[in-house]
């Protein structure tokens, strides 16, 4: 019998402010797209906690802001290959967006993110993680379909 297939988790929190902008963070040092705009506050989803605690949890760690579950409002649930057949590469994210949050964003992890900017929808910088930029472009009409996938 071969392996079960397996995949990784991870929560996505687009936080938006009026008219239209969302917070993109520009990755560094990570070893995944670096030198691309993407989610200010995103990661893998850890052992025994749920996707809304992974959310919240990120906010805190990234951008240094506390986000009530109640406040994340789901977008789509990604199911997303890089195909390489690395399971590390199998992913579902789950994105969320937030319009309310305590504190003020700023960029807490230096190390692996060399800026933090608003950005509206309609005029996205470039270059952005692909999959990340189809749920952007997205959210400028009704947003996507409750499910999606990306590099299939």
């Amino acid at each position: 019998m071969s392996p079960r297939y397996q995949l990784v988790p991870a929560a996505y929190v687009v936080l938006r402010r009026e008219p239209n902008e969302i917070l993109l963070q520009l990755r560094q040092n990570t070893g995944f797209r670096d030198g691309f705009w993407a989610t200010a506050a995103a990661g893998h989803v850890e052992k025994g906690e749920s996707v809304l605690e992974a959310a919240v949890r990120e906010a805190r760690e990234e951008l240094g802001v506390e986000i009530a579950p109640a406040d994340l409002r789901p977008v789509t649930a990604m199911h997303r290959t890089e195909a390489t057949g690395d399971p590390i590469d199998e992913r579902v994210d789950f994105f969320f967006t937030c319009h309310r949050w305590a504190g003020t964003p700023r960029l807490v992890e230096s190390a692996k993110a060399a800026d933090l900017a608003w950005f509206p929808l309609d005029a996205l910088p470039d270059p952005v993680v692909p999959h990340e930029r189809a749920v952007f472009e997205a959210l400028r009409g009704d947003g996507p379909a409750a499910i999606t996938t990306h590099g299939f």
